[in-house]
């Protein structure tokens, strides 16, 4: 098998807590703790979870907007954390990032046209610039006489993140980090850009690292399946598996809060109410993260923390030390 093309070895991203006139560090909120993640060439790794959970601060680690605690970070076998700045803007042209809004992330005052070509001209990669931007526009289904020269405000949110889209993937990257691309897209216009990813994936031969947290999505899109929380992976399998056979309570819980589209369905499912709130990353609890919150809690897991270990013979990995055993596939299939 291929060395993976992005690997994440027990990453850790603490910020310090700060209190007093003399700003004493009294603490650590522990935004990512003990990541152990892979993603293959030309495939989608999904991560899902709650606010709060230290999705995009992993994100941001990933692709260098914030330095890593401890841990490292493998990109085609070259350690990330220790690179220097004049590295990690050669690695830029490698890995590009879609964020979750898709006006905040435009310049209101560049035109479309300005903004695609931006990277282009950072990286001096083409003479006729105009040509390759108008190529990027149509190959994320925007019209280039139309909309070339427009600001970002006279377009709807569907067609903004369509543009950023195009400028990130203008550089020909290998890796494509997706914070919540569509979370804040009306529905009808989530499809539309999720089936557009798939078919840059397969037309460019991308890989991607989703974030999102919305579990319907999720299913569409990935082909491996991360759940966090409180900074922790607490199960990881292929997407097939994840949703026929999830083991940990925490995601469980999270698959039953996945509405039917048959009304009649929607109104006898069971759903798993997580009891309680969850806990600051800055104040974890001891043993399990989740011990709080599990109804199939018992003292051990109070104390001691679950490491993510393999169960089965499937790569299907949890952090459990009393996953839920069963065969029977989740009633979720019909989204």
């Amino acid at each position: 098998m291929s060395e993976p093309l992005l690997q994440i070895r027990d990453l850790n991203v603490h910020f310090p807590v700060k209190e007093g006139i003399f700003q004493k560090t009294t603490g650590h909120v522990k935004a990512v703790n003990g990541v152990d993640l892979s993603v293959n060439k030309g495939e989608t790794l999904g991560i899902v979870g709650e606010s709060g959970c230290g999705k995009s601060t992993l994100a941001r680690t990933i692709i260098g907007l914030q330095k890593p605690t401890s841990g490292d970070i493998l990109f085609e076998g070259e350690s990330l954390p220790n690179y220097s700045a004049k590295q990690m803007r050669a690695l830029r042209r490698d890995i590009q990032m879609v964020f979750q809004d898709p006006f905040t992330s435009l310049n209101p005052r560049m035109k479309v046209g300005d903004t695609i070509a931006a990277p282009l001209k950072a990286y001096k990669t083409t003479n006729n610039l105009e040509h390759r931007v108008k190529e990027l526009m149509e190959l994320v289904g925007l019209k280039p006489d139309d909309h070339y020269n427009r600001l970002p405000h006279e377009f709807s949110g569907g067609q903004r993140q369509r543009i950023g889209i195009a400028r990130a993937i203008a550089l020909e990257p290998k890796l494509i980090i997706c914070d919540e691309p569509v979370s804040a897209l009306d529905v009808s216009v989530q499809a539309q850009v999720i089936n557009l990813l798939e078919d840059l994936q397969k037309q460019l031969n991308l890989t991607y690292v989703f974030i999102a947290h919305d579990l319907s999505v999720i299913k569409h899109i990935a082909d491996k399946v991360a759940v966090m929380y409180l900074g922790k992976v607490m199960e990881m399998s292929d997407s097939l598996s994840f949703y026929k056979n999830a083991q940990h309570p925490y995601t469980n819980a999270l698959l039953s809060a996945i509405p039917f589209p048959d009304p009649e369905k929607e109104r006898t499912r069971q759903r798993i109410v997580l009891r309680g709130e969850l806990p600051s990353p800055a104040d974890p609890p001891s043993g399990c993260v989740f011990h709080t919150r599990c109804q199939f809690a018992r003292e051990d897991c109070k104390t001691n923390t679950p490491p993510l270990k393999q169960k089965g013979q499937n790569e299907h990995y949890v952090a459990c030390f009393y996953p839920i055993e069963r065969e029977q596939e989740v009633k979720q299939t019909k989204l």
